[in-house]
């Protein structure tokens, strides 16, 4: 051992290992980072924590929801399918199961989700904190799926939590944006296992918004990405049948991901000459070819994304969708803002959960990208005030601007979740600045 009381100290230190998210615009370099392996070690991790304390999950989120120098705690420990019920079609899994593990387990027994997002990069409990969606007018976010779930608080209570026993925690724990304590377990409403068809087809965007009330009538599952700087977007179709499953494709054709990449191309070759960019991307419509895919749920609803990008998402009322989605086109052109990612366009069924974005009302998703090596930042700022004309909220896990004076007059029962918030964490143990910006609490 050295002779120098400092380099001693220094040898002694714990090594400090940082957290960088998916997309690598969120970092930190936290005191501890931590992944009990059981219940009471959650709960002993959670007394004994000196400072702060976020929980994480695949960090895929891209605003800043996990960032402390404070304890990270992961549940990598707490995964996997621990009960289900023939009868009621319900199964419980542990909070931090990736959704990428959920499908099969599921189908085992005989069960399917719902609903699924376009990706299954989260975590279980990431998932429903952040109120995340799929597409179709018919079905609502993860979280209304949730019938019960175990929280264990910053007090390190153990809470068992439904629409029966502890019914205000519930309501608030099912999007809770991690501020109420950890989620350990977490109990979903399921369906009958079954196979989906996808269908993709390009067309004009405005043909397809004068057509939103058919291809959402008429499909299960419907949205559109539109091609910037084009006039066309990728129409995407998802509904259930009973027909043979497809061959596999590789993961450059899933999603889009390979009209995707030859759209990077043109912009980094053309962006400088707009005319010829519009021609050579209208184009697309006529060397573009998609068969349609037929496979379990779990495999047709998510896709690997194989290009790193950071996001915007806003949801307005359903019934502003398209103009809301034409504003933002119309800028993009007007000011040639520099951007190549298309546009994600989708609609979600309401809820009545305090902190979802679709609470109370029946919502249009819009999400606006950028590549993650461009500067999204002057881009998503040149869009923003257009979601709040609308009357946006914006999705928890993705980049907005809004702090608590924004939010809360956009959520009739913002204060029953604050309240909710404050019986259970008056020290702000489970918040980081991010949090108490969008909450409205002090410290």
């Amino acid at each position: 051992m050295s002779s120098n009381p400092v380099l001693a100290q220094l040898v002694r230190a714990p090594r400090l290992i940082p957290w960088r998210n998916w997309s690598g615009a969120q970092s930190c370099l936290p005191e501890a980072r931590l992944a009990p392996k059981d219940l009471d070690e959650l709960v002993q991790v959670i007394g004994r924590a000196p400072g702060k304390i976020r929980p994480v999950g695949s960090a895929h989120s891209f605003s800043a929801l996990v960032p402390t120098d404070g304890t990270l705690l992961s549940l990598s420990n707490f995964t996997g399918l621990l009960s289900h019920d023939p009868q009621t079609l319900q199964a419980e899994f542990g909070a931090g199961t990736p959704m990428s593990r959920m499908g099969q387990a599921l189908k085992e027994v005989g069960q399917g989700l719902s609903n699924m997002a376009d990706i299954d990069y989260q975590t279980l409990a990431g998932a429903i904190a952040t109120s995340t969606h799929g597409t179709g007018k018919q079905f609502p976010s993860y979280s209304a799926y949730v019938t019960g779930l175990q929280l264990v608080t910053p007090a390190g209570e153990v809470i068992e939590c439904d629409s029966n026993h502890n019914p205000q925690v519930f309501n608030a724990a099912r999007v809770s944006l991690g501020a109420l304590g950890v989620v350990s377990k977490i109990r979903m409403q399921n369906r009958p296992a079954y196979r989906l068809r996808e269908h993709q087809w390009i067309a004009k965007t405005e043909e397809l918004l004068e057509d939103v009330e058919k291809h959402t009538r008429d499909n299960q599952h419907w949205e559109m990405l539109v091609v910037t700087h084009s006039d066309y977007a990728l129409s995407m179709a998802l509904n259930e049948t009973t027909d043979p499953a497809t061959p596999p494709i590789s993961a450059e054709e899933e999603g889009g991901n390979e009209f995707v990449n030859l759209i990077e191309t043109f912009d980094k070759y053309v962006s400088d000459f707009p005319d010829a960019r519009r021609t050579l991307l209208n184009s697309l419509r006529h060397i573009a070819s998609f068969d349609d895919r037929v496979g379990d749920s779990f495999d047709i609803y998510a896709n690997v994304r194989t290009v790193r990008f950071n996001e915007m998402e806003y949801s307005v009322p359903a019934e502003h969708g398209p103009a809301c989605l034409r504003e933002i086109i119309k800028l993009i052109t007007d000011k040639d803002l520099r951007t190549w990612f298309p546009i994600e366009y989708r609609y979600v069924k309401a809820d009545d959960i305090p902190l979802s974005m679709f609470e109370g009302r029946d919502s249009c998703s819009i999400s606006v990208h950028q590549h993650y090596q461009m500067d999204h930042h002057n881009f998503f700022a040149a869009i923003e005030p257009i979601f709040w004309k609308y009357a946006g909220r914006p999705h928890w896990g993705k980049l907005h601007t809004l702090n608590a004076r924004n939010l809360q007059a956009l959520y009739p029962r913002w204060q029953a979740f604050r309240e909710v918030r404050q019986a259970l964490d008056p020290g702000g143990k489970f918040l980081n600045a991010h949090l108490s910006s969008i909450l409205g609490v002090s410290g």
